[in-house]
């Protein structure tokens, strides 16, 4: 559970020691953990003292994050692997953190992909794997974990997408997929707000990921260091909504300073 919230007014640089931002004794679970923005929200979790349980579908690429977190924290972390598309590996991560962990205080929905281009020319596996990693995954995990949420007054944190806010003229299904995203968290915070569970959606613009890897440059070597947004960056925006104590961090956008510029 999150300590209670001791900072002065005006202190506007906490960091990861002091009782505002601790995690300590706290149990997450990160899905798309095993690279990117999922594997910066690791450490980020594990540096303010949180137990992880780390989701993906590359389990060595786990196991590896889960063994240095552990090392470099002094954390636990329980790894495992599997596709967010099929709601049984939702079930299982939540049933493995709480069995591990003896709870679940922070869930943060993060795996999210991107495939296609234009309407006329996507073809029907590029539709079905946006819409069932981003929209169904998002869904299959909040379901899961909410029981555990409103026991623990803990915090889910949503990684939604510049594309969730304004259109996106070159993948309209993206930018669909992640419009659903943002909706059903505000519309989830709606519910369960009076049973003191806080819901979270960070918004970045393009991000120095693996992200693009699959059909061509992935970001991580399309844009050059300082260019756009890190996945440190993210990570800080999830464990900043993770560590209000009494109130949500509704909405975080992180859009690299010239997105309007060339957006609009």
């Amino acid at each position: 559970m999150t300590a209670d919230d001791t900072s002065t007014a005006g202190d506007l640089t906490p960091d990861a020691s002091t009782p505002d931002t601790a995690l300590d004794d706290a149990a997450a679970l990160i899905t798309g953990a095993s690279s990117g923005i999922g594997e910066a929200t690791a450490h980020a979790l594990a540096s303010r003292g949180a137990d992880l349980a780390l989701l993906a579908r590359r389990r060595k690429r786990l196991e590896g994050i889960a063994e240095t977190v552990e090392t470099e924290y002094g954390v636990e972390a329980v790894v495992v692997d599997g596709d967010v598309r099929e709601r049984e590996t939702s079930a299982a991560a939540v049933e493995s953190a709480v069995d591990r962990f003896g709870g679940l205080d922070v869930v943060v929905a993060n795996a999210g992909v991107g495939r296609g281009g234009d309407v006329e020319t996507m073809t029907d596996e590029e539709y079905f794997t946006m819409q069932e990693t981003n929209v169904d995954g998002t869904f299959f995990l909040t379901r899961e974990a909410l029981p555990h949420l409103r026991e623990a007054t803990g915090t889910l944190v949503v990684v939604g997408s510049f594309a969730g806010r304004f259109p996106r003229s070159f993948n309209p299904v993206y930018a669909a997929s992640k419009w659903w995203v943002r909706g059903f968290a505000h519309s989830v915070a709606a519910q369960v707000g009076d049973d003191d569970v806080a819901v979270s959606v960070v918004n970045p613009s393009e991000v120095r990921t693996e992200f693009g890897s699959e059909e061509g440059e992935p970001f991580e070597e399309r844009f050059e260091p300082g260019s756009v947004t890190e996945p440190e960056e993210v990570a800080e925006a999830v464990a900043f909504a993770a560590t209000r104590p009494g109130s949500t961090a509704q909405e975080i956008d992180l859009f690299r300073r010239g997105k309007f510029t060339d957006t609009f």
